[in-house]
């Protein structure tokens, strides 16, 4: 069984549960939150270099970064495939599994530490003018790529993929801290963030995630 380190409402540790739940494989949660001091196990440095979660264990084998993650149990396990056989379409998944990582750092990341971890975690205010550059200049150049890219049903191809998970998992943060996809500006992007939520493995994630949402007074609704 593996057993992957870190907290379901992470963006990287989601993206590699999606994962073994699509490929039905078996895991469980450890549960790592970096940001608190003390809470990572005394080995952590040994299992996570960087200090970041995830971190995977598979036997004696183990490996941190979530996409190193992913493609790890892609060749474990080969089926369902989380990247297109088509050499555009599986290049094009990781260009935005790789382009899930700029949302992370320059949206979603920004919007957690300011939202989340200032005045629940650290016990200090919140900087707004932070959040308004976030929400006014960075992320609707972002939305606007995104939403043009959405063409079919998933990013890529005709079936989850990695560029999907990758992707969809920064969002469900997003929308956990209470902000909304505006569906008259970015209409493409609404409905396919709505589409991936419900899809069978995410809809199990998310499902799974429910009792650390409650701990942390995060908003559901968007479910609903």
């Amino acid at each position: 069984m593996l057993t992957i380190y870190g907290v379901p409402l992470s963006v990287h540790t989601r993206k590699t549960i999606v994962t073994a739940i699509l490929k039905k494989m078996d895991y469980t949660v450890k549960p790592v939150i970096p940001v608190i001091p003390d809470n990572p196990p005394p080995n952590w440095a040994s299992l996570s270099p960087t200090g970041l979660i995830p971190v995977m264990e598979d036997g004696d084998f183990t490996l941190a970064d979530s996409s190193a993650i992913c493609l790890y149990l892609e060749r474990k396990q080969p089926r369902p495939s989380i990247l297109p056989s088509d050499t555009r379409d599986y290049a094009r998944a990781l260009w935005f599994d790789a382009y899930a990582g700029t949302i992370f750092r320059h949206v979603v990341h920004p919007l957690f530490v300011q939202t989340i971890v200032n005045p629940n975690i650290r016990q200090s205010p919140s900087d707004k003018s932070v959040i308004d550059n976030v929400l006014d200049a960075v992320q609707p150049k972002i939305l606007a790529y995104l939403d043009s890219q959405i063409s079919g049903l998933f990013l890529v191809g005709n079936a989850l993929t990695l560029a999907d998970i990758a992707i969809v998992s920064n969002f469900i943060v997003y929308q956990y801290m209470g902000y909304r996809i505006d569906a008259a500006a970015y209409p493409r992007l609404a409905t396919y963030l709505k589409r991936i939520a419900v899809t069978d493995a995410y809809a199990k994630a998310l499902e799974d995630e429910k009792p650390f949402v409650a701990n942390m007074g995060l908003d559901r609704s968007f479910l609903d």
